[in-house]
């Protein structure tokens, strides 16, 4: 229910988000990175609107990877059970009620944005917000992928406070083959994150980007941007 609720609310941001990639991406098949699959959400919503020539598909909860698996079948869709970040390295996944929230980092349960988001989304409920930790494997983005695509058209990362780390891990000339960056960042205090946006928008500067599309999220203190190469 809470899912569905989620997703109503979110369909008109995406309509926005559709908006701007039709306007800046024509007819031209194109290549999409997808960290942070979930439910297949973002891969639904590039095969149904663009022309695509491969979507690579990163989602370390091991229960979600396996419904992604399950509900796509495309050969232009690669999908792997890992997570992204700075290094290959071994990590351990916070499983929450919301698996959209589940996150690699520390949460901060005594803030009140979790309070809040814990009596929402626990009401009637007698599940724990917390269902369990799951170890995962965490791969480098240039070295699992980009260091062997000449082009990537849309990186695309949603990650729970991840994103800086991801960033960080991507090689120099690999920044040059992505042509958009589009992200989530997170401004509230519940994920214990150890950066901020400043941080993010200083390294995507520093390689050439610039901030095209600025969109706030209904209902929560999270905003997704989109950054062009220049």
């Amino acid at each position: 229910m809470i899912d569905l609720i989620i997703n109503f609310i979110d369909y008109f941001d995406k309509l926005k988000i559709l908006k701007f990639f039709k306007k800046n991406i024509q007819n031209e098949f194109i290549n999409v990175v997808d960290i942070g699959g979930h439910k297949g959400e973002t891969v639904k919503f590039f095969i149904n609107n663009f022309n695509i020539n491969k979507i690579f598909v990163f989602e370390p909860n091991v229960n979600l990877f396996v419904k992604i698996k399950k509900n796509f079948s495309d050969s232009r869709i690669k999908i792997f059970n890992y997570g992204v970040g700075f290094r290959k390295e071994k990590k351990k996944l916070n499983i929450t009620l919301d698996s959209a929230s589940s996150t690699i980092n520390r949460i901060n349960t005594n803030t009140e944005y979790f309070k809040r988001k814990k009596k929402l989304l626990a009401f009637n409920q007698k599940k724990s917000f917390f269902l369990g930790v799951q170890d995962i494997d965490v791969v480098n983005l240039s070295e699992f992928i980009l260091n062997n695509e000449k082009k990537i058209d849309i990186l695309k990362i949603d990650t729970e406070g991840y994103e800086y780390n991801i960033l960080r891990g991507i090689h120099k000339l690999d920044f040059k083959k992505i042509r958009f960056i589009y992200f989530e960042h997170h401004y509230d205090l519940m994920l214990d994150k150890k950066y901020k946006f400043h941080d993010i928008n200083k390294l995507l500067k520093e390689h050439n980007f610039s901030l095209k599309y600025k969109l706030k999220m209904k209902f929560r203190k999270s905003f997704e941007y989109i950054y062009e190469s220049i």
